[in-house]
């Protein structure tokens, strides 16, 4: 049997929270059902975040109590919801959310901008939100993202030393799974496999996962380099929209059709169905008319010679 690769499709939370538009909470749903069918992993449906903030969070609640219904949910399939703090884990956490991601920044101007914390205060409160977690009778997963972590439009070259230090910390708060993020699409290559390599030999396998942005045109190159470095999760969104509204100049995550075709034509499995995968861009279309998509798969079409790993 082919390697499996988690694929984490964030459009639903990262790809709408900067859309210029609104999507209706009940096309959102059937968005959100249609992916479902696809095969994915996990889905990450939405943030618990102040609404006048990010209005496009504003049904997260909701958005979350029907996610966790769809009939592959426990059956290869987790939802999760995005949360900042510990109101919003505690919100996440009653919604019925099966993981938690987290984001925190490696760089400064960034921490303050997305969280209006500094860095070493927003380790804290992870370490806060995982013991409230802990405590709890249901287990919930806790991906902590290191956001910023091969770049930042604020505080431009991030060291690796920086980049170890919170990822270090974030373990030993008791994070599941450790999330190097290039939340704005500075990264390449090189630098993707030196940090992944030099957070790993500290941390071992709880680093497992890589949240790619494509602002430069290389997030398929990174994903590929991480996946030669070991890393087996990828987040990545539908028709590559996204992007952090808190971080000047970043666009698009990787583009998840793209990813998958990537990942099963090298010969690994990821449960997905690309056709349907690329049926569900009619969905999002008819909630985002005016949203422009993107992915070249969708436009040239999966190829004659395109063999699904076993």
């Amino acid at each position: 049997m082919a390697e499996f690769v988690t694929v984490c499709e964030v459009g639903p939370r990262d790809g709408l929270q900067i859309a210029k538009a609104i999507m209706p909470t009940d096309i959102k749903q059937r968005w959100i059902a249609a992916l479902a069918a696809t095969g994915l992993s996990q889905i990450e449906v939405g943030s618990f975040v102040p609404p006048r903030l990010i209005p496009q969070m504003a049904d997260t609640d909701a958005i979350v109590r029907q996610a966790v219904t769809l009939p592959r949910v426990g059956h290869g399939l987790e939802i999760v919801a995005l949360a900042p703090n510990l109101r919003g884990a505690m919100a996440a956490y009653e919604a019925g959310a099966q993981r938690i991601s987290i984001p925190i920044s490696v760089s400064e101007g960034h921490s303050r901008s997305n969280t209006n914390r500094s860095t070493d205060d927003q380790i804290a409160e992870v370490g806060r939100m995982i013991a409230w977690l802990r405590a709890q009778p249901r287990h919930v997963f806790v991906d902590a993202a290191c956001s910023t972590a091969f770049g930042c439009s604020f505080d431009g070259v991030i060291p690796v030393a920086n980049v170890v230090r919170v990822a270090v910390d974030l373990a030993q708060a008791g994070a599941d799974c450790v999330i190097l993020a290039d939340t704005v699409g500075y990264g390449n290559p090189i630098d993707i496999k030196a940090k992944v390599r030099a957070v790993r030999a500290e941390i071992g396998p709880v680093l497992n996962g890589l949240h790619l942005h494509d602002t430069c045109g290389l997030g398929i190159a990174n994903a590929l380099a991480g996946l030669e470095e070991g890393i087996r999760k990828f987040d990545s969104a539908l028709a590559g929209l996204g992007g952090c509204p808190f971080a000047p100049g970043a666009s698009g995550n990787i583009v998840t059709e793209d990813l998958v075709f990537l990942l099963e034509s090298s010969g690994f499995s990821t449960g997905i169905d690309l056709d349907k995968l690329i049926a569900a861009r009619a969905v999002l279309h008819e909630g985002l008319p005016s949203e422009p998509m993107y992915g070249n798969l969708a436009r040239a079409g999966v190829p004659k010679t395109f063999a699904k790993a076993a």
